[in-house]
């Protein structure tokens, strides 16, 4: 049964789905999106780092009570459409329910000509949703995407109204940190190319608090590793992980920069000091 509390259509890209987008959301029975970011067809080399993969953004659009969920593939014909073109063929719901909700800075057609202006001349309602703010500034993926660089968990976590996650593969390490005494579960990060500072964090997987280090573990030497893992120890039981399973990890607060020490017994002393400050 439709819930009658909500009506017409939120239209934008939603990386994040953070505090910001879920002003857009709040009201809206559908959603108007792209799968791909229209910059990785428009300027390839301005595509930005994004801060989920296609199917946790979807997830998380749901997440906010709405009924339904049309994601188009932005490709060069979808580019190529007038405006017009583009209200006739994919905005049908917001000429049937009569509103839409966006932000702003939302465009679309071909040059970015379609508008709010545009929409209201076409004789559809629009609620342009003012910006949250956190410490005084707008709420932006870019800027949650420049918080995470730094290392700012706590202001990604503000921005976005929970703690920003990522999903991994297990896979079986070395054993080095067993042998420090501090054993690890070993995950590549997945549809990552976010650039997360390489350092220790306080997170949470699998209903369980651990520390992790992301990086490449460089006081081993040659066994560093040749990519970026994400090491987590577990503070209390491990969680059963099935070798290659997938896991979802919670960053709730940055603790150090990764550092390369001068032996395993330096790093076994600030892995417990790591372990003391969480």
């Amino acid at each position: 049964m439709r819930n009658a509390a909500r009506r017409g259509l939120a239209v934008g890209f939603f990386d994040g789905v953070h505090l910001g987008h879920r002003a857009i959301l709040r009201n809206a029975a559908s959603v108007l999106t792209f799968r791909n970011h229209p910059l990785a067809v428009l300027a390839p080399e301005r595509t930005p780092r994004l801060l989920m993969s296609v199917e946790e953004r979807l997830s998380a659009i749901r997440a906010c009570g709405v009924e339904s969920v049309i994601a188009l593939d932005f490709d060069k014909r979808l580019a190529s459409m007038t405006a017009e073109e583009f209200l006739s063929r994919h905005m049908g719901i917001a000429q049937r329910d009569g509103v839409v909700y966006c932000g702003d800075n939302w465009r679309f057609g071909c040059g970015g000509v379609g508008d709010a202006r545009f929409l209201k001349a076409h004789g559809i309602r629009v609620e342009v949703l003012p910006y949250a703010e956190y410490n005084g500034e707008r709420i932006s993926s870019t800027r949650i995407r420049s918080a995470l660089e730094a290392g700012e968990i706590e202001d990604a976590t503000a921005m976005l109204g929970r703690p920003w996650t990522a999903v991994g593969e297990v896979f079986k390490g070395k054993g080095v940190g067993a042998a420090l005494g501090f054993p690890t579960v070993n995950i590549r990060l997945v549809d990552m190319n976010l650039l997360l500072r390489r350092g220790v964090y306080a997170v949470e997987a699998c209903g369980r608090k651990g520390i992790a280090n992301y990086g490449m573990a460089p006081t081993f030497g040659e066994k560093a590793w040749k990519a970026p893992v994400l090491e987590i120890h577990f503070v209390d039981v491990v969680p059963s992980m099935a070798e290659a399973s997938v896991c979802k990890i919670s960053f709730t607060r940055f603790i150090r920069s990764e550092m390369k020490f001068a032996s395993a017994e330096d790093l076994r002393h600030q892995i417990s000091t790591d372990i003391a400050n969480l």
